[in-house]
């Protein structure tokens, strides 16, 4: 058995949890280390993590250090942009929120556990999810002699059991036995499930949402605005450069306030059972949207069709943690050899639960105004269509005529 680990730690019940009850059973020294991946701050004047507390509390609970790591512009510039690239979504529809900052702060628990000198790492998840592949795949494609341990996937306690164990130890915790829903959240968007959600024909409450507006309360007034993209990079919001963690920040808020963003979906998790789960993303699925339009006049056709075929893989291979794995580097590779040309800009208008482009513009474009057009400049030869037509049919033809009746 391990002697000092290092557990990702969220501030929350079970990985607070987690501190006193591996130094208990286990008998081994816990470092704590919370990573800031874009989840609100308190000390930004809303509700969100305020990141002192969380390590006071981790300190509470018995670990012997407690570190945070901001993550933020590495988790956007590394990870999210990587992901937005290739359009991935999961299932067609989930911009994988959790899944895409498992492997950065897996990441950062290898780091970690050098620096303080532990033989293992830790983790919060429970047996049915998905994050418990992401990390332990993770950590031992960074590190093999690493050993990666589950707490809550083996002590078998209820959450009323969590909450009476936190009391009994005196962890500083400030959470209650009627807690509706489990939360996670960062830069991409949130993640919402549990408590009444549970069951798939329950219509999600309203106040499972934060980022987004009900739709029929967005500005009734529309909005254009603006996304410009270098090499494939999202630079730019209506001319003001910033970088990409401050950008999906900014356009969640302006994205969110027109109520688009939401995902209620029954997708099918790694561990083979189908979960309900609840998002909110509104910047990330503005900003795919934004990038898939400009690819729609910057790429070339069959190079964009094939990119089209593989982006599902690449987003089942992040779902399925497997981020570190050499299929998702070579499909990295393709993508990127894509992007050489997609610099260019466009126009993303919102409307009431409705976000669409309505405008695009590229460097190296390859729509042609004079080969597109029907007026007078129009300088498509015509002349050349009947043989083209004649050839592109002939196989159909041939088959046609030999299976007519009498033939």
């Amino acid at each position: 058995m391990a002697k000092r680990v290092v557990l990702a730690y969220s501030g929350g019940l079970d990985t607070s949890v987690a501190v006193r009850w591996m130094q208990e059973e286990w008998g081994v020294e816990v470092i704590a280390l919370a990573a800031d991946v874009g989840q609100p701050r308190a000390d930004a004047g809303v509700s969100g993590e305020d990141f002192d507390a969380i390590t006071a509390r981790a300190r509470g609970a018995g670990a012997v250090d407690a570190k945070v790591v901001d993550v933020r512009a590495e988790f956007a510039d590394e990870y999210v942009l990587p992901a937005l690239k290739a359009h991935a979504l999961y299932e067609g529809r989930y911009p994988l929120v959790s899944a895409l900052s498992r492997p950065v702060i897996a990441r950062h628990l290898v780091a970690a556990a050098r620096e303080f000198g532990a033989d293992a790492v830790a983790h919060g998840c429970t047996g049915k999810g998905n994050d418990q592949v992401r990390f332990e795949v993770s950590v031992r494609s960074l590190a093999p002699d690493l050993e990666v341990l589950a707490p809550v996937r083996v002590w078998g306690l209820t959450r009323e059991d969590a909450i009476d164990y936190a009391k009994r130890f005196e962890i500083p915790l400030t959470v209650t036995k009627d807690k509706l829903y489990s939360v996670d959240e960062n830069l991409v968007g949130r993640a919402i499930e549990c408590g009444v959600m549970e069951d798939p024909w329950v219509a999600p409450p309203a106040g499972v949402y934060e980022i987004t507006r009900d739709a029929a309360d967005a500005p009734d007034a529309g909005r254009d605005l603006v996304v410009r993209f270098e090499s494939g990079v999202p630079v730019a919001l209506d001319g003001t450069a910033m970088p990409l963690h401050q950008l999906i920040t900014t356009l969640n808020g302006w994205v969110g306030e027109y109520g688009f963003g939401r995902i209620d979906m029954v997708e099918n998790r790694r561990v083979g059972i189908k979960s309900r789960e609840t998002y909110e993303c509104p910047g990330s699925l503005a900003l795919i949207a934004a990038h898939a339009d400009l690819e729609s006049i910057a790429l070339e056709r069959d190079l964009q069709r094939e990119k089209a075929r593989l982006e599902p893989r690449y987003a089942e291979l992040v779902y399925d943690g497997l981020w570190f794995s050499p299929l998702r580097r070579a499909l990295d590779a393709f993508v990127e050899s894509a992007q050489e040309d997609m610099t260019g800009e466009v126009r993303l208008r919102l409307e009431p639960g409705r976000c669409f482009a309505n405008g695009r513009r590229a460097q190296r474009a390859l729509y042609d105004y004079e080969l597109a057009t029907y007026d007078a400049a129009d300088s498509f030869r015509h002349e050349d269509a009947a043989g083209f037509v004649r050839l592109w049919g002939l196989s159909l033809e041939t088959w046609a005529r030999r299976h007519a009746p009498g033939s």
